[in-house]
């Protein structure tokens, strides 16, 4: 199931970002206000609210989602499903344990998901979502190819879908955790899990600014025969951009490359995200024409964790270290 789960992943991202405009640079540039879900609070006296916490969530409450779909809540929800793992890590963090009743089957982070009930994986058992009636389903921007039909089903049986976007960035995934605490009454939650990811970012890229010499690095996502490579206006490309290091791969988003093209770009780290095959490592140094590459003559073909990198919520800055960590070991010793 990893295995279908990951190529699934790489896929859906693959046809997203080869199709997104604009760069990761313009993005951070811009900040979180065009990425940020925007809400309405009724009935609030804008005169008689200057002594509240300006974290304060007031219901009813409108909500806009990824899709311009406006959902309107009229308190904060007490029965929450989510159909996405980076959904479900982010409702975890804000602690909202005992409000989530089920969760996708890939949904493994952290360990009390696996208690949950499990509604499907990228195809979502609509039936049982409904026969739960929970006051909200968290869907996801990247699962609208396939489960745009069920969310209306789900919708038409009056349970709000609040469809989250595919963040593509640090900037985009930060906005996304606050849009999600305030929609679930978590904004104070949500503004110190966007803290402390931004001082994991600025550690990470403070032990890896005196690099002196640029490493030159490919990721790889999937396995041969058909390799997965991310290149510029990826998620990626944000991360090795903040620790210093060069992408091999000069096309946009994610493209499908060659092992002989990865022996003549002849990286000095390969990234290894794919973890379906045995032996995964040494399969990778026993390719054809690899016993040459720089990378494989310095044992540094390093496998890192794909869910931190993958999944945009909580743990994405444990990603950037965890990667920091493959590309430039002596920055942590």
């Amino acid at each position: 199931m990893k295995k279908m789960w990951q190529l699934w992943l790489t896929a859906v991202l693959a046809v997203l970002l080869l199709t997104a405009c604009g760069g990761t640079d313009d993005n951070q540039d811009k900040g979180t206000d065009n990425n940020a879900a925007s809400t309405e609070q009724s009935g609030k006296d804008n005169g008689s609210d200057s002594e509240a916490s300006e974290d304060a969530v007031t219901y009813p409450m409108t909500v806009t989602d990824a899709t311009g779909k406006e959902i309107i809540l009229e308190k904060a929800p007490e029965t929450i499903i989510s159909t996405l793992p980076s959904n479900t890590e982010i409702l975890f963090e804000l602690g909202l344990d005992d409000e989530i009743v089920a969760v996708d089957d890939y949904s493994d982070y952290p360990e009390a998901a696996n208690e949950k009930e499990k509604i499907g994986d990228m195809n979502l058992n609509i039936e049982k979502i409904i026969s739960m009636n929970p006051d909200i389903v968290f869907g996801h921007e990247m699962s609208l190819p396939g489960s745009e039909a069920g969310y209306q089903q789900i919708r038409d049986a009056g349970i709000p879908v609040y469809v989250v976007k595919n963040a593509m960035n640090f900037d985009e995934t930060y906005s996304t955790i606050a849009a999600i605490g305030e929609a679930t009454n978590k904004p104070e939650e949500a503004s110190k899990i966007v803290e402390d990811m931004k001082a994991k970012v600025e550690e990470v890229v403070a032990k890896t600014a005196d690099i002196e010499t640029p490493k030159r690095v490919i990721v790889e996502t999937s396995d041969v025969p058909e390799i997965y490579v991310p290149g510029k206006n990826t998620f990626m490309q944000e991360i090795l951009d903040k620790i210093g290091a060069e992408n091999v791969v000069t096309e946009e988003g994610w493209i499908m490359i060659s092992p002989e093209e990865i022996v003549k770009q002849n990286p000095d780290v390969m990234v290894i995200m794919h973890d379906y095959t045995p032996d995964v490592i040494n399969t990778i140094k026993k390719r054809d024409g690899f016993a040459d590459i720089t990378a494989v003559k310095e044992d540094q073909v390093v496998q890192v964790d794909a869910n931190l990198t993958s999944r945009t919520g909580p743990r994405l800055s444990e990603g950037l270290e965890e990667v920091a960590k493959a590309v430039y070991p002596e920055a942590f010793k």
